[in-house]
């Protein structure tokens, strides 16, 4: 059995992280729970990278502390049940697959070979052929199966899908989502495509401003909210302003997403649960800053 069972994945206290330009991240509190698939959203500019490097010990907070599996990381090295897969897939681009995966045991103490080999053959992909030569779709199922071989209890993931085709996003989606069915594994997952994470992910955390908008489980974020649209006329004081996250209009209806259930029955009006698409768009769209007042000081490290 774990040491860590009952232990949140990942957990954020207070977490900040100050560059010379500004602060990336800043008060973020949340936790991971063990077992989940999370997705981590947020523009640009939003603090996600920073966030991954915090988990990875890549970089050491300013403020707070954040942990992984009840540990703090270290800058010695990432967490041994760790593991990270940047959005650059760093594979040396000469080696032959085999020799990629034969660096791998040589670099982890904890690694599975033979297990890290079936990913990759599972995947079609030929142990003969040069990193140079393979598809973009080939190379991020290698740079999975380097990750994967760690046998880790928690993977980070940046972007793994940025540079794939549809139908290779589909099938690396389906390999993963194999994998965590199978080992238990908890993901973080960064995504700018919001489509490739509806069904997949059942945690959302979601940045923006360098901070912390909106986490917890996608079920219950879905059900405590609700999308009203109804005529465009009145609309701005159908609402309380305090449960309304945003309001948008055309000429002949308006579209408002609201905390809490649906309120009283309106003429003219309905009611929908929203998808995880347009729960994340519309907290995203209102932490922008209103047109005039200028963004606060951030690193687009994200």
């Amino acid at each position: 059995m774990s040491t860590t069972d009952g232990v949140a994945a990942l957990a954020a206290e207070g977490l900040g992280k100050r560059y010379k330009r500004g602060w990336a991240l800043q008060n973020c509190t949340f936790e991971l729970p063990r077992g989940r698939v999370s997705a981590l959203v947020g523009p640009n500019g939003a603090g996600k990278s920073t966030l991954m490097a915090l988990a990875t010990g890549l970089l050491t907070p300013t403020a707070g502390a954040i942990r992984v599996l009840g540990d703090s990381p270290v800058s010695s090295g990432t967490h041994p049940r760790l593991a990270f897969l940047a959005q650059d897939k760093p594979l040396y681009r000469g080696f032959t697959v085999e020799e990629m995966l034969r660096a791998g045991s040589a670099l982890n103490q904890e690694w599975d070979h033979t297990y890290a080999r079936g990913l990759v053959e599972s995947a079609g992909v030929p142990f003969h052929a040069r990193i140079s030569t393979l598809s973009g779709g080939q190379r991020t199922r290698v740079a999975l199966a380097m990750a994967l071989g760690r046998r880790p209890e928690l993977i980070v993931l940046d972007e793994p899908l940025a540079d794939l085709d549809p139908l290779a996003r589909e099938e690396v989606m389906q390999a993963l989502m194999a994998e965590v069915a199978e080992t238990g594994m908890t993901v973080l997952l960064s995504s700018h495509v919001l489509a490739d994470l509806e069904g997949i992910c059942d945690h959302l955390l979601l940045l923006a401003g360098g901070r912390v908008r909106l986490a917890g489980d996608v079920e219950d974020l879905l059900a405590g909210h609700r999308l009203m649209i109804g005529p465009s006329q009145g609309a701005e004081s159908r609402f309380p302003d305090e449960i309304v996250v945003e309001s948008r209009s055309t000429q002949r209806q308006a579209t408002v997403l609201v905390r809490g259930h649906a309120p009283a029955v309106m003429p003219g009006w309905e009611a929908h649960e929203p998808t995880l698409e347009e729960l994340a768009m519309a907290h995203l769209r209102s932490a922008r800053p209103a047109a005039g007042q200028g963004a606060t000081a951030e690193v687009a490290a994200a």
